[in-house]
């Protein structure tokens, strides 16, 4: 048997590569003859350095960077060639704050472009950047202002930025930045509401020296607007970071021969069906006639995902779990295994 197992990072629980070893061990404890091919993955969020360098070989680089509230911390990207990968949740990440620190009002992005600068030091002048899991609403300004002194140089001499994200949404309005993600960053409605009036007046005056607007381009609003940054100003190419990731990895070429793909996420329910890595993973898997099975931590709606294409659903934990004891590692890492035990 084939089995490639391609679980993304169950947040503030597991990585991708964590919940890949786990279900590896119950699949070999199960078929001991099996070829069991685990590749750690991401959408544009935590881990998306990881099979960069894990699974295509890349290497790794570490830079010192400003944090979300300009504290001096270690990050690191990946480069090949003249081509770097960035994690912005790196330098501006959600992890790398404490739950009384939360404030886009005051989060940067600065450090996104500490690591920008020290790749192009590298000789780097093609970018793929995964923008997800911030904890800034800043528009990407903090970046900007890093990189003002070499704009000239980076907008006139070959550079390319492509910018990897799931997120949709564009920089203003009911479905924008502000009103869908600052709430999850630490925001009280007056905050939203500051932030959407900071949004909208950025992309009018950028709008006007440009002469052209992108603020209402899919992904404009994600990374707390670091998404229209990078159009607007730096002229990125926007691509889903599943698909990117799986034309990278030669996703395709991996399931010849395969028998099963497993796959999962911390939570399944309805918005795996919008375009996310699990649902991305196995809309590839069924082209290639494979089985996939999806594992989550939470399992709702069950059947959408099963009418999806699905070839089974399973919640890793028994019902009532309290969350507290579904995120500890031990315990997920445990029924992750036996999961795969039972499925079998």
């Amino acid at each position: 048997m084939k089995i490639i197992i391609a679980i993304d990072s169950f947040k503030g629980c597991l990585t991708s590569a964590e919940a890949n070893h786990a279900a590896a061990e119950g699949i070999r404890e199960l078929w001991q003859a099996a070829e069991t091919i685990e590749i750690p993955v991401s959408d544009g969020g935590e881990g998306w350095i990881a099979p960069f360098i894990e699974t295509l070989g890349w290497q790794k680089k570490g830079v010192a960077v400003h944090d979300p509230l300009m504290r001096p911390i270690l990050a690191h990207y990946a480069f090949h060639g003249d081509t770097a990968t960035i994690e912005i949740a790196q330098a501006c990440g959600l992890s790398l704050l404490k739950p009384e620190e939360l404030n886009p009002l005051s989060a940067s992005t600065h450090g996104v472009g500490d690591i920008i600068l020290d790749a192009m030091r590298q000789g780097c002048k093609q970018f793929i950047v995964g923008l997800g899991g911030s904890a800034t609403n800043d528009l990407g300004k903090g970046m900007l202002e890093t990189l003002s002194p070499y704009m000239d140089r980076i907008n006139g001499n070959g550079y390319s930025f492509t910018i990897a994200t799931d997120v949709d949404c564009p920089l203003c309005g009911e479905k924008g930045a502000a009103r869908v993600f600052a709430p999850q960053k630490g925001a009280t409605p007056e905050m939203v509401e500051q932030l959407e009036q900071q949004a909208y007046t950025f992309a009018k005056e950028s709008a006007h020296t440009h002469g052209y607007d992108l603020s209402s381009q899919p992904g404009a609003g994600a990374a707390g607007g670091l998404g229209y940054a990078f159009m607007q100003y730096l002229h990125a190419q926007r691509r889903s970071g599943a698909e990117l990731l799986m034309d990278l990895l030669q996703f395709d070429q991996l399931l010849e021969y395969a028998d099963l793909v497993i796959t999962g996420e911390g939570r399944a329910d309805q918005q795996t069906l919008m375009g996310k890595l699990p649902f991305a993973i196995m809309q590839r898997a069924k082209q290639a006639n494979v089985p996939t099975l999806l594992l989550a931590g939470q399992v709702s709606d069950r059947q959408a995902l099963l009418h999806a294409g699905f070839h089974d659903v399973l919640c890793i934990n028994p019902p009532y779990t309290p969350v507290g004891e579904a995120m500890e590692k031990e315990n997920a890492l445990y029924r992750i295994k036996q999961t795969i035990l039972t499925f079998a």
